[in-house]
């Protein structure tokens, strides 16, 4: 985990995060902002990991560009995770096993078949 936050740290998703949070909270009071950060939220980046592993699992069997891309993503950015701050990293782990399904998809020469 120290590695993966390293990682991260040097490709500055750490610093994009803490911008996509805090970009649009510049007018609420002080202790509003208190709250919201009381309160724990997804990690951006997940959300991300999770969208484009539904992407590879859909064009993955075609292209295996969108799996590779997926897992190194999930891999760089699982390191943007804080447990104190956002619930789960189910986002990560589910965009990553999609991704995987996909890779393995294409290496078995497998497609999604349409049935009428």
């Amino acid at each position: 985990m120290k590695f993966l936050k390293k990682v991260s740290d040097f490709f500055g998703f750490t610093k994009l995060k803490e911008k996509l949070y805090f970009a649009d909270h510049e007018e609420i009071s002080e202790a509003d902002r208190e709250y919201i950060k009381r309160i724990k939220g997804q990690n951006p980046f997940g959300i991300i990991a999770m969208f484009i592993g539904g992407v590879s699992f859909a064009f993955g069997p075609l292209y295996v560009a969108f799996p590779i891309i997926t897992i190194i993503f999930c891999i760089v950015t699982f390191g943007t995770f804080d447990r104190e701050k956002e619930d789960n990293p189910w986002t990560f782990i589910i965009g990553f096993c999609l991704a995987l399904i996909g890779l393995f998809m294409n290496l078995g020469g497998v497609v999604h078949e349409l049935i009428f």
